[in-house]
């Protein structure tokens, strides 16, 4: 069977404490578009990790279909990006080898990575290029809302980065949005798969309530 993992990594900090509850609602309608979607829910496999002063997998990766609700994302602590990607990496690790020794054929993972802040911890970088080392070198794709920092969320996404348009939509709407935007985008890699052509990822180019962000050349 082809395999997907796709990861989300979301910023759970103090400031993000005005819009956690939209962030888990979009969650859940994703938890819900996906498990009943018959197109990917046998192809695509979930993770969440949040992240704030540490990270923690707060969602091993998995069938959506087999679990009944995801874990509530709590705003807490100050924003801390090595932690996360540090997290990150080892689940990424341990998840891709273990898949295929189940027999699947597994794709390079995709990372859906937001948040609304600037790092804190000046070392951030190191446990990203760790990440961007492994062997499971995932895609990153990027989401600011907020306050984030667009050189920071560009330097993030190996794939697109998306910033929230500061004159458009709120964002509980912007959020709301993205999480479209990530079910489109599975929808549209696992079909591209099953219909012969490889499951190449396919991202919106442009999502509601946020502009695309020119990356850093890696």
């Amino acid at each position: 069977m082809q395999i997907l993992p796709f990861y989300m990594v979301c910023d759970e900090s103090g400031s993000m404490a005005a819009d956690i509850d939209v962030l888990n609602d979009a969650l859940v309608a994703l938890h819900h578009e996906i498990s009943t979607n018959p197109t990917i829910a046998d192809k695509a496999r979930f993770s969440l990790i949040g992240f704030s002063s540490d990270a923690k997998e707060l969602q091993p990766l998995v069938d959506l279909g087999e679990i009944s609700e995801l874990p509530k994302l709590e705003a807490g602590g100050f924003t801390s990006f090595g932690c996360a990607f540090e997290v990150l990496r080892q689940a990424v690790e341990r998840d891709v080898p273990a898949l295929k020794a189940e027999g699947h054929d597994v794709y390079r993972p995709v990372v859906f990575f937001l948040s609304d802040g600037v790092p804190t911890d000046s070392d951030w970088e190191i446990a990203y290029d760790n990440l961007l080392g492994s062997a499971y070198r995932p895609h990153v794709i990027a989401f600011g809302i907020g306050t984030a920092d667009k050189g920071v969320i560009s330097h993030v996404a190996t794939f697109k980065a998306f910033m929230q348009r500061d004159d458009s939509v709120g964002p509980a709407e912007a959020l709301k949005e993205f999480a479209g935007s990530l079910t489109r985008s599975i929808v549209r890699s696992v079909s591209g798969a099953r219909a012969g052509a490889g499951m190449s990822l396919q991202v919106d180019d442009t999502v509601p309530g946020f502009t695309s962000v020119s990356l850093d050349k890696l």
